[in-house]
């Protein structure tokens, strides 16, 4: 977040007090609520979960941190103070433990959490938020050994052999595109030996760190299958935003600390006192058959997948509809049978809810989560975009896109190759009417060249830096 936007409405950095959160909501209707996990809505211990509904909780209340005990931070001021991430307990802070391993940690605690309560007769509403796979790349070691051998043949190979995949299982259409990435971005063939067993060690700790995950939510679900409650629970799982092919290098005095602190020689990354991220080509990777990644308002930076189980619910069903974060509150609301406050709570205006209840769709009552009228926006960094119906505007920088608004036909072209703005300037003209409605209804900023400032979205020093540190040797060895 920039001066410019900083504290303005909607950009405060934490959970203003305009918003009811979903937790108080479901508190209010008699759920016990409990989070562990990823908090990022403001770092006080006045703005923590437990002061916006939270009976249970412990929480990282940075956006990352290492994955080890650690407990280093992910952005440095001043590489001679290095950052230290700070959790939470029922809003207390609190050191991890020794053992401490994120999504290990996270699954355990939320069971004790939900065990602790099983006598209380009341419902729950758990949220488990974890970490992984954010930078930094931590893995056990027995987990990266499995994929140590999987990501050689590299980004490109593996890019096409995805998209292929996809087309012959009909995800996509046949004439789907693969996207090339960027000119600035060196091929897999381009890299010398060594950067390429660098970025294929960090591909696999990556893939190793979804694995523990996955291995974690197996967890959770035989839990509750043991204690006779996985059949009367509801089960939402998505991820946060595309891909990440951003590089934290870029912010701050970052780089700075990474070299002097931590050992991202080849063996060492995904290990506790490295420091890993996995770049713009295995993120185009993730991002397939998309466009672009994280901080981009492409498809590769805002479509994400989502899994829904439960009472009710259709199975083995795979569906194109598109759903909003925002539609995630009312959709549980109309499962627990209750209601945002609306306008006013405990006396004070707050501001309504966006959303719409997914739940008639995931019934397959409804064909459809939005209607061809219903218009959703997104604005991060000075990127802008605006879907209504099968229509979608982009504007992105350039190098990144045009500098301008572009008009994609996301129904017939997901990968958003063919920019439609020149030959549809009609439709373009009525979509830039959405969003300024868009704009007024939300106080979205729009502050001109904004775009161009983020660091951490617009460097191109990755590949520099995985030179550099592909040639390390081990820090005891040097």
């Amino acid at each position: 977040m920039l001066p410019e936007q900083r504290g303005k409405p909607g950009y405060e950095g934490n959970l203003n007090q305009r918003v009811v959160p979903m937790a108080q909501v479901l508190k209010d209707a008699g759920y016990r609520t409990l989070m562990t996990g990823k908090w990022h809505l403001g770092v006080q211990e006045e703005h923590s979960p437990a002061t916006r509904g939270f009976d249970q909780s412990y929480v990282l209340v940075h956006g990352g941190s290492s994955h080890w005990s650690d407990q280093a931070g992910i952005v440095a001021v001043d590489p001679a103070k290095p950052p230290k991430a700070i959790y939470r307990e029922n809003g207390k802070a609190v050191d991890v433990p020794k053992d401490f391993f994120s999504s290990d940690f996270f699954t355990t605690r939320l069971i004790d959490y939900i065990e602790s309560g099983k006598d209380s007769g009341k419902p729950f509403f758990a949220y488990l938020a974890f970490t992984a796979p954010h930078w930094p790349l931590h893995a056990h070691d027995v987990d990266i050994a499995k994929y140590e051998a999987r990501y050689k043949d590299g980004y490109d190979a593996l890019r096409r052999e995805r998209l292929e995949r996809m087309k012959k299982l009909g995800l996509v259409a046949p004439d789907t595109p693969v996207f090339e990435g960027h000119p600035s971005w060196p091929k897999w063939d381009s890299l010398s030996d060594a950067e390429k067993a660098s970025e294929a060690r960090r591909m696999a700790v990556y893939a190793a760190m979804v694995d523990n995950m996955d291995q974690n939510i197996g967890r959770m679900l035989d839990y509750l299958k043991k204690t006779g409650q996985l059949d009367n629970t509801f089960i939402f799982f998505l991820s946060d935003n595309g891909a990440d092919g951003n590089s934290v290098y870029d912010v701050a005095r970052t780089r700075e600390w990474i070299h002097k602190d931590m050992d991202n020689s080849i063996a060492h990354i995904g290990k506790s006192g490295s420091y890993a991220e996995y770049g713009p080509g295995w993120a185009q990777v993730g991002s397939t058959p998309f466009r672009m990644y994280k901080s981009f308002m492409y498809e590769g930076g805002i479509a994400v997948p989502a899994i829904a189980w439960g009472p009710g619910v259709r199975r083995g069903a795979v569906k194109s509809a598109m759903a909003h974060v925002t539609d995630i509150a009312p959709t549980l609301f109309e499962l627990a049978g209750t209601r945002h406050p609306g306008t006013e709570y405990q006396g004070k205006p707050v501001l309504p809810l966006r959303g719409k209840s997914m739940l008639p769709y995931l019934q397959g009552k409804a064909s459809a989560v939005r209607g061809e009228t219903d218009t959703v926006g997104w604005e991060l960094g000075g990127r802008k975009a605006l879907r209504k119906g099968d229509w979608k505007i982009v504007f992105s920088n350039a190098p990144w896109g045009t500098n301008d608004w572009e008009l994609y036909n996301v129904a017939e072209d997901r990968s958003e190759s063919r920019n439609l703005a020149a030959a549809n300037p009609q439709k373009l003209g009525e979509m830039l009417v959405a969003w300024r409605d868009y704009v007024r209804e939300t106080g979205t900023l729009e502050i001109p060249g904004l775009a161009d400032r983020p660091g951490y979205s617009n460097g191109a020093k990755y590949y520099e830096d995985l030179k550099y540190e592909a040639a390390l040797e081990p820090r005891a060895a040097r």
